[in-house]
């Protein structure tokens, strides 16, 4: 299937209800990176990175991650370089996306950040002009390097600081801009100072809450 021919959907939708679209419409094979970002219909690097963060949030998501978690560092190192629009090298968007992974996509998004997109409104705007853009580029560069360390938690914890940050860049929303980066920047500390060991207990602290042990 060429990138063309991809049915995307309204890009007047909101951006949570374009994710469960295509998820929906994307043929039993999956569809290309390149396709994917087609069918987004925006160039916005916020756009985009919440894109691409969601199945970095989803637990026990394989593949996809993967996918994904290289082009985000381009991206976050692009808006940290002050570039207007995105872009992405061919061997990027011929990557390939399942579509059950999409369909998982689309319903995190919907779940997790659906209700977060209906509340964000413009405030707090020089978090996300030009300069401020740049600034959270360079942290999301950290939060990326993060999501590519092979060790717990540290995919899903950074993918949901950028998928926030991210949806505050696109509804200029700095609230959530700055919610974004201080989860990140809170996690990478805890990654930094603890190391795997603090991962793990905090793990094991998590399964004991959840057996009632």
């Amino acid at each position: 299937m060429s990138e063309a021919s991809y049915p995307g959907s309204d890009a007047s939708e909101g951006l949570v209800a374009r994710l469960v679209h295509i998820g929906e419409t994307a043929p039993e094979d999956g569809i290309s990176l390149g396709e994917f970002i087609e069918a987004l219909g925006e160039r916005a690097f916020g756009v985009m990175l919440f894109a691409l963060a969601i199945p970095v949030t989803i637990p026990f998501l394989y593949v996809i991650p993967q996918i994904v978690s290289v082009p985000m560092a381009a991206l976050a190192f692009q808006m940290a370089a002050g570039r207007n629009e995105p872009w992405f090298p061919e061997k990027f968007r011929a990557r390939q996306m399942t579509r059950d992974g999409l369909v998982r996509m689309g319903r995190t998004a919907s779940k997790w950040f659906g209700w977060m997109e209906r509340l964000a409104r413009p405030r707090l705007l020089f978090l996300s002009g030009h300069i401020g853009e740049r600034v959270v580029g360079a942290v999301f560069c950290l939060f990326c390097v993060s999501i590519l360390t092979p060790l717990p938690l540290t995919n899903s914890t950074p993918g949901i600081a950028v998928a926030i940050g991210s949806l505050g860049l696109i509804t200029r929303d700095g609230l959530l801009i700055l919610l974004g980066l201080l989860l990140g920047i809170v996690w990478i500390a805890i990654l930094v100072i603890g190391g795997p060991a603090l991962i793990y207990a905090l793990i094991e602290w998590g399964r004991g809450i959840v057996s009632g042990g």
